[in-house]
């Protein structure tokens, strides 16, 4: 199933998941830094959404509050609530 995300207060634009069964299959990060996005989008391939949350949630960019890993978090956190 493909998810769309739009990040908030950082520097992507959009977070596109496969998911499938509670597993992150394969995420597309749509701007920010790409050396940094594509390798979040790798690490987190095959594992399961819980997982990847208690991995990302709360790492902090600078004083943003929030990191592209942070939204990562964030975005399955929503998907769940579906």
């Amino acid at each position: 199933m493909e998810y769309r995300y739009k990040p908030e207060g950082v520097c992507s634009v959009e977070m596109i998941f496969d998911i499938e069964n509670d597993i992150v299959k394969k995420l597309k990060i749509v701007g920010g830094c790409p050396g940094n996005t594509v390798g979040v989008s790798k690490l987190i391939e095959n594992k399961t959404i819980e997982e990847i949350i208690s991995l990302l949630k709360d790492i902090q960019c600078g004083r943003k509050g929030t990191s592209c890993p942070d939204q990562v978090a964030k975005a399955l956190e929503k998907y769940k609530q579906k």
